[in-house]
């Protein structure tokens, strides 16, 4: 078979936000404790307690923004809880993590807002924080804003100082709430919508007097049936402000987990199921756009994808939702990277679930070290995109069908974008038999070829990453025929991901 992949240059989408190559981290499993932070374990070298092993991985990847602390987990934290002398701090059991289960360890707050910050500030990504609508108050939270942004003599702001921190944080993006339609507190749209309103609202005010920077807000949407619809609908009866009522908020999210078969034990089938299925993220962001087309028109408010990614069925409660890392899992990642990159003009933000550990993680660590995932391989490939101008980007090729499944399963998944006249072209071939000529075509012509890298190019499907082997799959350098005017021939191996970068 061959694909063509066209690069319409004069078919400009927008500017790639660098957040949509966001994280999120939150407190369950060895996600934070013992992935980021492991205080006076002398075992690897720290920084405030802050495993820079970790670090370093994560900073190679120009970490753009970090959400934290969750997740449900969020839903029942008390942010107080987490900050003064750490001996002073209280154990909790989190309603959801470890509420009523002697298997799972006690949350002991050590790692709190201003140990997240100082993580942050070492990574230079900008914090996000998740405001707990579930069994909180907006009291809380504007609480939390002040203490964390507040630049005056305030309580807060002089307890913040005597934590260790005279100057404010400086904290941009406040999530309200988090999946309040389930764990953060089963909500109607109609009901959280009422919510929604009062938090903004005492957000917003402690924002204006408080903050030295810009706050963006951000509404939690669902995936199911017309949540979002009625949401927004009943946003606009209960919202009484002169500047209308979708000015309460910058950006609605969205959560998408997928999976198809075991971590590492799945057939072909489910291979192709598993790639079908991680279409819906790039369907869920539609969705919400038509929405917020028609209740929002003349409102910019954009869409963030705050939690993505595998969810395999190995991951459990019990195991602190660990599972297997493979290249299937990558190789799904940069489709739904392609198709985040296709709608620049609407995706504000990205954050694959979860940074180290759990779920479809970028690094796992043990007692001694910290490794790369073959999906933390696919987030380097595609750096260069950060911050681009995506293209329109035209692929030609077969599509696999897949049982059951709403969408296809297209061969070849591309995007590409452009910065100072570099070209940066992305493409997986996701077929498990063949290698594929692709053609890539730029419609401005001539061009020379900078750069070409392949990664898991010989790597089976299955194969999954361990400290011993974490470097087998790196991305290595592969020719490209360059047939003039514009066109390169790239013989992409089977289930393999490419970058290439184009000069003209």
């Amino acid at each position: 078979m061959r694909s063509e992949v066209s690069v319409q240059q004069h078919e400009q989408v927008a500017e790639i936000s660098p957040n949509v190559y966001g994280h999120f981290a939150e407190h369950l499993g060895r996600c934070i404790y013992g992935g980021l932070w492991v205080g006076d374990d002398d075992r690897v070298p720290t920084e405030d307690g802050i495993r820079l092993d970790t670090v370093d991985l994560l900073r190679d990847l120009d970490m753009p923004v970090l959400r934290w602390p969750g997740g449900c987990f969020a839903d029942d934290y008390d942010w107080t809880d987490g900050v003064g002398p750490r001996e002073e701090r209280p154990t909790r059991r989190n309603m959801f993590w470890t509420q009523g289960r002697r298997d799972l360890p006690e949350e002991p707050n050590t790692f709190g807002t201003d140990e997240f910050v100082r993580l942050c500030e070492l990574l230079d990504t900008e914090p996000y924080l998740a405001v707990n609508v579930g069994n909180g108050s907006p009291d809380d939270a504007a609480d939390w804003v002040e203490y964390c942004n507040y630049d005056g003599g305030t309580e807060l702001a002089e307890r913040r100082r005597d934590n260790g921190s005279d100057d404010p944080h400086g904290v941009k993006y406040w999530g309200v709430g988090n999946e309040n339609w389930g764990c953060g507190g089963r909500f109607s749209p109609e009901a959280y919508a009422e919510q929604f309103r009062r938090y903004a609202t005492y957000l917003r005010g402690s924002n204006g007097m408080l903050s030295e920077r810009d706050m963006e807000l951000i509404a939690c949407g669902h995936i199911e049936g017309d949540w979002n619809r009625e949401f927004l609908d009943e946003l606009a009866d209960c919202a009484d402000w002169v500047e209308g009522p979708y000015d309460l908020m910058e950006h609605m999210s969205v959560h998408r987990y997928y999976e198809a078969g075991g971590d590492t034990d799945f057939d072909d089938e489910q291979y192709y199921r598993l790639l079908a299925r991680s279409r819906k993220v790039a369907a869920d962001v539609d969705d919400l756009v038509e929405a917020l087309s028609v209740y929002a028109p003349d409102n910019d408010i954009s869409v963030i994808v705050d939690e993505w990614g595998v969810w395999h069925p190995e991951a459990t409660n019990t195991n602190g939702l660990e599972q297997e890392h493979t290249v299937r899992d990558a190789i799904s990642a940069a489709g739904v990277l392609d198709d985040l990159n296709a709608r620049a003009d609407v995706v504000s933000m990205a954050n694959i679930a979860q940074t180290v550990n759990v779920l479809q993680c970028l690094v796992q660590t043990d007692e001694e070290s910290a490794w790369a995932t073959p999906t933390y391989h696919v987030y380097d490939l595609y750096k260069p995109h950060m911050g681009a101008t995506a293209l329109d980007t035209v692929v030609d090729g077969e599509t696999r069908d897949v049982e059951d499944e709403p969408f296809d399963v297209p061969l070849v998944s591309a995007s590409a974008s452009e910065r100072d006249g570099d070209i940066y072209v992305t493409l997986s071939n996701r077929s498990l038999d063949d290698s594929d000529p692709v053609e890539v075509t730029l419609t401005d012509g001539e061009a020379s070829v900078v750069d070409a890298e392949a990664l898991f190019a010989g790597d089976a499907v299955d194969e999954y990453s361990t400290a011993d082997n974490a470097e087998t799959f790196a991305a290595e350098e592969i020719e490209v025929e360059d047939h003039g005017d514009g066109t390169f021939l790239v013989e992409a191996p089977a289930s393999s991901v490419v970058g290439l970068t184009l000069r003209q």
